[in-house]
């Protein structure tokens, strides 16, 4: 029979700010089995062993539920985190607690992966590798790749937090609200003008595609032919992974 935890007033600020650390590690027992359902747990232990008040059969059972199969986008799987802990503390039951991470897994990957894998990863990416092509020292365009990956990624991963634990169960408004989607779609173009810049800037330069040879300019039409028929259904990492890896190919003459 589950127990649910203890009411309380609410949570300490030191039991959130470590819970909010601890996200930081999600992903660091990721498995088949439970995928983030171990880093779930490890990020809401602290506010478990305050709300269980040393009770540790109770806090046992708290760590069962918790550690079970949960799969999310890592960083928006702070919304979960916090509304979790929220119902935690106002002593939801167990049951209850559980639809609602089930019913946040699907919405939280699917608006993660569009937003950060799909927008904000490539688009700084292709930033800071067109500061390298203009000429910029190579640690100022890593310190942009890094400085807007991770300002975006620490952002929402906060908003998130702060947004799950004001909401607890009525999480689902927030993200109505938000409309991460309407979001998504607007920085979609910026990132869609600067692969074109970039690509063109490649292609154009005088150790670029155009005096490559024929080897490379059949890989290259054949990359295009394959982007044109089905570029759409592949947006994840790899096509980030493809720009780069040939802005740097260029950089260090290998195409020329």
């Amino acid at each position: 029979m589950s127990r649910a935890v203890v009411a309380r007033p609410g949570l300490s600020s030191r039991v959130r700010v470590a819970a909010f650390f601890r996200m930081l590690l999600l992903q660091g027992s990721w498995n088949y089995r439970t995928m983030l359902g171990s880093g779930f747990a490890f990020a809401l232990l602290p506010a478990l062993r305050e709300l269980t008040s040393g009770d540790r059969e109770a806090l046992e059972e708290a760590l069962g539920r918790h550690v079970e199969h949960f799969n999310a986008h890592p960083y928006l799987a702070s919304v979960a985190v916090g509304a979790v802990l929220r119902m935690e503390a106002d002593g939801e039951d167990a049951a209850t607690i559980r639809k609602l991470k089930v019913a946040l897994r699907g919405p939280l990957g699917s608006l993660g992966d569009a937003l950060i894998w799909a927008t904000v990863l490539p688009g700084a990416a292709l930033a800071s590798l067109a500061l390298l092509w203009i000429g910029v020292a190579p640690w100022i365009a890593v310190g942009v790749f890094l400085l807007v990956f991770n300002a975006v990624h620490l952002g929402v991963r906060a908003w998130g937090f702060r947004a799950g634990l004001r909401s607890g169960r009525d999480v689902g408004r927030v993200l109505m609200v938000a409309n991460l989607s309407r979001l998504t779609r607007r920085l979609q173009p910026a990132v869609v003008v600067l692969l074109g810049l970039f690509t063109g800037a490649v292609i154009g330069g005088d150790d670029g595609l155009v005096e490559a040879g024929p080897l490379w300019l059949g890989l290259a039409a054949a990359a295009f032919l394959a982007g044109l028929l089905g570029g759409h259904r592949t947006w994840r990492p790899a096509a980030a992974g493809t720009v780069a890896a040939i802005g740097v190919l260029a950089l260090m003459g290998v195409i020329s």
